[in-house]
């Protein structure tokens, strides 16, 4: 199947142009800085995300940019592309391949458009608002989980969740799953996508981490939100749930709330 919108050509562009820039660091000796967060930033990140920067502003220049590496630009702008150039910065350091160059396409805030792209195995996600997500070209569907007790669970790890509230509802809803996986890094949102995963849940995000999963999770049937169970934006605060089941959801949610409560 092919999928299709205005600027798909434009987004397998980026996606492409940032797989032999990242293939030529992995597993190589790195420069490494740690930022204010205490987030850590490569050589490889900085030179993917002006890799795809470059061929925005070339070719589109009235779109607006956010990118985890260089900032806003253009923010007021119809169209705004989020890119993460290396989700899962500390899984590439460790060799590991479960982390994605993330690429969304934001029209007046909402993700209309999503790629998952991880470059060492082969892989792309292709999410467009209103049609199927595929994989590689070929369809994929989430799977039914329609109780959080038999749910696989995903996040990238316990250290995330760092505000009373996130710990809180981090302890009540893997502790009301079946069972946690962790070190999952945006790979989760792939498998959740392709049936291999029930529930994802994540704090201390920013745009960049979660829009190119919106319209892949919900072109898969699945469903993600923030734990209030709002629909994500840009403009969308640190707290993601993703589902492929909206009754595993459902139940997902009510758990935090009444956690955070």
């Amino acid at each position: 199947m092919t999928n299709s919108h205005p600027f798909l050509a434009m987004a397998h562009k980026l996606a492409d142009a940032a797989r032999p820039v990242l293939q030529s660091y992995y597993r190589k000796p790195l420069s490494i800085d740690e930022k204010g967060d205490a987030s850590l930033v490569t050589d490889a990140d900085r030179a993917i995300e002006r890799t795809m920067r470059d061929l925005i502003h070339a070719e589109l220049p009235d779109h607006g940019i956010l990118g985890e590496e260089y900032g806003p630009e253009n923010l007021d702008a119809e169209y705004v592309w989020i890119l993460d150039p290396i989700d899962g910065t500390k899984s590439f350091i460790t060799g590991k391949p479960s982390f994605n160059t993330l690429i969304a396409l934001c029209r007046n805030g909402k993700p209309v458009l999503g790629v998952i792209d991880q470059a060492i195995l082969d892989e792309r996600w292709i999410g467009v608002e209103g049609q199927p997500t595929t994989l590689n070209g070929e369809v994929v569907t989430a799977r039914e989980c329609q109780h959080l007790k038999d749910a696989n669970i995903f996040t990238t790890g316990p250290d995330l969740f760092v505000e009373p509230k996130a710990i809180a509802g981090y302890e009540a809803v893997f502790g009301a799953a079946k069972q946690p996986i962790y070190g999952i890094d945006s790979y989760g949102y792939g498998l959740i996508a392709m049936g291999f995963g029930d529930v994802l849940v994540e704090s201390n995000l920013q745009p960049y981490d979660f829009c190119a999963a919106v319209p892949v999770i919900e072109g898969a049937g699945g469903i993600i939100t923030d734990w209030s169970g709002n629909a994500l934006t840009i403009n969308s605060g640190d707290l993601v749930i993703a589902s492929g089941d909206s009754r595993a959801h459902a139940e997902g949610l009510a758990v935090l709330q009444k956690a955070i409560a």
